[in-house]
């Protein structure tokens, strides 16, 4: 556009630093290129499409894309932090039994920046409702973030620089259902965030049954691929556990977990189980929950208990589902 080179950064920072979403605003910026950009170019900024705010402080948002598509976002305060979990696709190809986003399609990918301006948006509520900026991003929304590895990875890229939102990686967690290769690929990148690994089963029939993708990539070929991944990083992970009613909630299970976790420094969350409508799963009592954990301990795995969130407006663990209204 034979503009000085400065205006270019003088875009870049409204667009990422101040998170602008009109030309207009673009207040150092000649008001003949505001116009001239506006003429060329659409600023696709994702938007907040309605809120639901839980009896415990949760907000679950729906956020509307250029394109029409709606994915769910959630933001979860705590004493200690606060948390937005964000979503890296529309739907989701997997099909995880127990899992809302896994019974809707996955219509695509989100770009990097779709991403990113989720997290913008939950940090303004977070700013807007309890004064305190985010502390941390789970990628724990809808979609599997390894299979839009490149997106995923540019939108953290651009959330931890400093001429981005300046987040520290290591307050950002990814989370996946375990794919193998891709866990190699980002010890290959050497990644500095956190790594979780929705494991929910140390069996490969069981995990077989409530996650398909187990089928290609066994028990096995996941310890493979975190050896790898922390022979490269030196991250510990994250192993996701949600302890289902009669089904992975035995001793039996506990000590097929807790060898599972000699493979590589990490730690266990048992997961608190929110039921929905599509599956016939339930969350395991409270005392088959704290046996589990308790033996967990004893053979010195690192075990947190984490309560659900936003269970009353559905946007707990694994109930984020956009339900069509007529």
């Amino acid at each position: 556009m034979n503009e000085q080179a400065f205006r270019a950064n003088q875009i870049y920072d409204w667009l990422w630093v101040k998170s602008c979403t009109n030309f207009d605003d673009m207040s150092n910026v000649s008001k003949l290129l505001r116009v001239k950009l506006a003429d060329k170019y659409v600023i696709n900024a994702v938007k907040v499409d309605k809120s639901q705010f839980s009896s415990d402080r949760t907000i679950k948002s729906t956020f509307k894309l250029y394109d029409e598509n709606i994915i769910e976002g959630v933001l979860i305060p705590a004493a200690d932090r606060m948390t937005a979990c964000v979503s890296s696709q529309v739907g989701c190809s997997l099909t995880c039994k127990f899992c809302a986003t896994g019974y809707m399609d996955r219509k695509r990918n989100l770009n990097a920046d779709e991403i990113y301006d989720q997290v913008v948006l939950i940090d303004q509520q977070a700013k807007l409702n309890y004064q305190i900026p985010l502390t941390n991003i789970v990628y724990m929304g809808m979609g599997e973030p390894l299979l839009n590895y490149a997106n995923v990875l540019k939108s953290i890229e651009r959330i931890t620089s400093d001429t981005g939102l300046n987040m520290a990686a290591k307050r950002i967690t990814v989370s996946t259902a375990g794919i193998a290769k891709m866990i190699k690929k980002l010890g290959d990148d050497q990644v500095r965030f956190n790594l979780a690994l929705s494991l929910h089963a140390a069996n490969d029939i069981k995990r077989n049954e409530i996650m398909p993708i187990n089928e290609q990539n066994s028990l096995k070929a996941l310890a493979e691929a975190l050896k790898y991944y922390f022979s490269k990083t030196k991250n510990p992970v994250t192993f996701e556990y949600i302890v289902f009613d009669n089904f992975n909630d035995e001793l039996q299970d506990a000590a097929e977990l807790a060898k599972f976790c000699k493979h590589i420094p990490c730690k266990v969350n048992i997961i608190e189980y929110n039921p929905i409508s599509f599956a016939e799963y339930q969350n395991a009592g409270v005392d088959k929950i704290e046996a589990f954990a308790d033996y967990l301990k004893k053979q010195g795995v690192n075990t947190n208990i984490r309560r659900s969130r936003g269970k009353d407006i559905d946007a707990a663990c694994g109930q984020l589902a956009v339900k069509q209204t007529a």
